[in-house]
């Protein structure tokens, strides 16, 4: 070929070239674009699952309309409702996207068409596939892998997934933190409808835990970081371990994010680092409650809170209360302050000193009470702790056994809390225990004794979705070792109102005391609650509740004792991560305490 004709030859190459970029840079002309989807022998909800997937399906719903972009859409597409398949076990699919009758993947970019107005696919999933060699090695003493992944069952790329991940798992929990997956041999069986599946991991050696450092913006004290986190330094590694160190980091409430990241390689003599990054929440935060009963009145409580007090992640709370506003008691107050301090002790364990001081004037007694104590709190696991304080505190009273009457105590409560529940502000399941002895000494007169108290609350949800929750409560207080005229009012027991039976006036139950108008709260008691909750709507849910309650004079509730009832209806509105809006509408059932409907509002399900 001779110089000249090259040269034209180009050209012609050339301008065709340009041409074609021109088209495909251009703006396509808007078009009604048609779109059809056929899945013949797939099963309804993979049809839904391809279509969910295909990006030219959605095609108007992604704003796609340009040539350009439906064809790269279609032919991204390929690999997307082939892994979709995959996922699912079919490992013969075949997969047709046509634009104007043309298949995609024979399109080339350079010769777009001008516009285009219909797209076809058709998808033909072919037979699903099982497991014939499933086998994941080696595998660290203990590991168990997905039941799914096993000869004869489905096939998926997904068991394959998961067995590759347990298996890593496995390892990097026996100390081998840099396991990884060597190799994979995948092999499809067409004529069988078999895939043969075999994963190799490297375990790695096995490491130790060597040096955490700390990075961030924090004015959390590093020393105070290092006593909460507890970093297991020098012990063989555990991914379980650097859990823990992040969750306790999380609980002091000091920091926003938390985040520990392992370094790439191990150091020389088998050790691998740690960085800790942490950042922290503002420093100060108020939050207000309110609750309102037709008899009650309106509650309001307010919190003032400070995270990192002196920088070791210290945690102030001082909080204000007034009840009965309005209501047909008198005016209630409550002052009450706590100090914690998690990096005293070691990084389960924390400190904290109390104080509060408190008016309650009922209809049956008014006490002036105060107190100061020191403690401990030990975190069990994240769903349990216990705390145990040494508290010094008074009450000056007036009730059904006299006027100006002292009490002043020294006791040791022990407290205990499991919650299990799966939201601690709107719970479907779980449950959630509070049990609390607390023996106390009588000084300057005052009688010694104990007292118990328990509060257990169940969920479970029914129906499709969990639409139906069943949730019950029951309460236990008993005081031993003192009689009843020997103790302070408010470590007595009334019932009635919104925390033990709604439809009844609050404290409106106690027993009798000869020659008094008055009643005294009991020694014993006993508060069951049942509820049905039924959601209506994404937000709104109705709801159907009885309470009952009973005091004794005694330590023990028995049928002597005296109980009422109430029984009434609510609706929830859920605002979010408060929980919902409730309003209860109660009646009593039984009993002589109450007469007339109540109604009671307030933030968060009633329990």
């Amino acid at each position: 070929m001779t110089t000249i004709a090259r040269a034209k030859t180009a050209l012609r190459g050339a301008a065709r070239i340009g041409a074609a970029l021109c088209l495909a840079l251009a703006p396509g002309a808007a078009v009604a674009l048609e779109t059809a989807f056929t899945a013949p022998g797939a099963p309804e909800d993979l049809s839904e699952r391809l279509q969910t997937a295909s990006a030219v399906m959605g095609a108007r719903a992604r704003g796609l309309s340009t040539a350009q972009e439906l064809l790269a859409a279609a032919q991204a597409d390929y690999a997307t409702l082939v892994q979709v398949l995959y996922d699912q076990g079919y490992f013969s699919p075949v997969v047709h996207i046509r634009l104007d009758g043309r298949e995609a993947a024979q399109i080339r970019p350079l010769y777009l068409p001008r516009s285009i107005n219909r797209i076809e696919v058709s998808v033909t999933p072919g037979r699903p596939f099982r497991f014939g060699r499933a086998e994941v090695k080696p595998l660290a003493p203990g590991t168990e892998l997905p039941k799914g992944f096993a000869p004869g069952q489905p096939a998926s790329t997904g068991a394959i997934r998961d067995a590759a991940i347990a298996g890593v798992a496995g390892w990097r929990a026996a100390g081998h933190a840099k396991a990884a997956v060597a190799g994979q041999r995948i092999t499809a069986n067409h004529a069988q409808a078999r895939l043969d599946a075999a994963v190799t991991l490297r375990p790695g050696p096995q490491l130790r835990f060597g040096r955490m450092s700390v990075v961030g913006p924090t004015d959390v004290r590093d020393i105070s970081i290092r006593r909460i986190a507890g970093f297991p330094e020098g012990e063989i590694y555990d991914p379980e371990a650097l859990r823990r160190v992040n969750a306790r980091l999380r609980r002091t409430g000091a920091f926003s994010s938390v985040a520990l990241d392992e370094a790439e390689t191990a150091n020389p003599d088998g050790t691998l680092d740690v960085t800790a990054s942490v950042e922290d929440m503002p420093r100060r935060r108020i939050s207000f409650g309110a609750e309102l009963s037709s008899l009650a009145g309106l509650d309001l409580s307010a919190a003032w809170m400070h995270r990192n007090l002196f920088g070791g992640a210290e945690r102030l709370r001082i909080e204000a209360v007034l009840s009965n506003i309005g209501g047909t008691e008198d005016l209630d107050g409550r002052i009450g302050v706590r100090l914690d301090r998690p990096d005293r002790l070691g990084p389960d364990d924390s400190i904290f000193y109390l104080f509060d001081l408190e008016r309650q004037d009922r209809t049956h007694y008014q006490v002036t009470r105060g107190g100061l104590g020191i403690g401990t709190r030990r975190v069990f696991s994240d769903k349990l702790f216990g705390e145990l304080s040494l508290n010094a505190h008074y009450a000056d009273a007036d009730d059904a056994f006299g006027s100006n009457r002292r009490f002043r105590y020294a006791s040791l409560p022990l407290r205990l809390e499991w919650d299990r529940r799966d939201s601690p502000v709107d719970a479907r399941g779980g449950f959630y225990l509070e049990a609390e002895a607390m023996p106390f000494l009588g000084l300057a007169g005052s009688a010694s004794g104990g007292r118990l108290r328990l509060d257990g609350r169940a969920y479970r949800s029914f129906g499709g979705g969990g639409r139906i929750t069943l949730a019950g409560r029951v309460q236990l207080g008993s005081v031993v070792g003192a009689a009843q005229s020997e103790v302070s009012p408010d470590l007595l027991f009334f019932s009635g109102g919104a925390g033990t039976v709604r439809g009844q006036p609050y404290d409106s139950l106690g027993t009798a005391v000869a020659g008094s108008t008055l009643l005294a709260g009991g020694r014993g008691f006993l508060g069951a609650s049942l509820e049905v909750r039924g959601q209506v709507t994404e937000r709104i849910s109705a709801v159907g509740f009885y309470d009952y309650g009973a005091i004794d004079a005694s330590a023990v509730i028995d049928g002597n004792s005296v109980s009422h009832s109430g029984a009434g209806v609510g609706v929830r509105y859920d605002i979010g991560g408060f929980g919902p809006i409730r309003l209860d509408i109660a009646f009593p059932v039984a009993g002589n305490t109450g007469d007339g409907m109540q109604f009671y509002i307030g933030i968060g399900q009633a329990f």
